[in-house]
């Protein structure tokens, strides 16, 4: 019986990072989740989405849906049409960890997402059944944030939950619970571009210390009732 829950901010391709935050992780008495984002930019994209689909096969993990995750599954659905936003959000990254250096001048969008369908059968239909948010106790885990003018926040619109970003960090939360999210890196919600820490108000905790732009790693420890602890490691490379 897990009777805690270890919660992992944006990862964006950091394995060695990853790694490292797993190591603080008690898989006998802690669910892990990942709050989304684990590729694009950073070190080795591919090793993150092959790592997470493990912990997620065989250690019962859950991997909620970012927005990164919606452009790289928009990309090989129709890769025409989404290449270019993409690219513009870190995917390159990705697609060359996923295939080779200088794909991009080598091969046409389409053939690209054929490729990679290709040779990670798995990946489409990984991305395709990602959640949308987690409830446990008193605490909701969501990519981006919830639609706080929403009566009821399940009625959040499936972009709100991966892009959302203001008004969700300024509105009261009137949830009843705590709202736990990555996507908008801690150094901008404090304002001063380079504290890394939790950011913590309203009951809304923000987890993504922005580890791939040089700040932190974030993983967080719950039981249902309260946060517990927190891990924080800095991106020194």
């Amino acid at each position: 019986m897990k009777t805690e829950l270890f919660a992992i901010g944006d990862i964006h391709g950091q394995i060695t990072l990853f790694k490292e935050m797993l190591t603080h992780w008690n898989e006998a008495t802690q669910q892990l989740l990942l709050i989304g984002d684990l590729g694009d930019r950073g070190e080795n994209p591919k090793a993150c989405f092959i790592l997470a689909d493990e912990l997620v096969n065989e250690k019962g993990a859950i991997w909620i849906k970012g927005n990164h995750e919606e452009m790289l599954l928009n990309f090989l659905e129709q890769p025409e049409k989404n290449i270019d936003l993409y690219i513009m959000n870190g995917g390159l990254k990705t697609l060359e960890t996923l295939l080779h250096e200088g794909v991009e001048d080598e091969y046409s969008p389409t053939e690209m997402a054929m490729l990679i369908v290709g040779r990670y059968p798995t990946l489409k239909q990984r991305l395709t059944g990602l959640p949308l948010y987690y409830e446990w106790g008193n605490f909701i885990f969501v990519h981006a944030g919830v639609d706080l003018t929403k009566k009821n926040w399940k009625q959040t619109s499936p972009r709100d939950f991966v892009w959302i970003r203001e008004p969700f960090h300024s509105i009261k939360n009137k949830t009843g619970k705590t709202i736990v999210f990555g996507h908008t890196i801690t150094p901008s919600l404090y304002g001063d571009n380079q504290t890394s820490d939790l950011w913590i108000q309203d009951n809304k905790i923000g987890i993504d210390g922005g580890a791939v732009y040089g700040g932190s790693l974030l993983g967080v420890v719950f039981d249902k009732i309260t946060m517990l602890k927190h891990y924080k490691l800095v991106n020194n490379g």
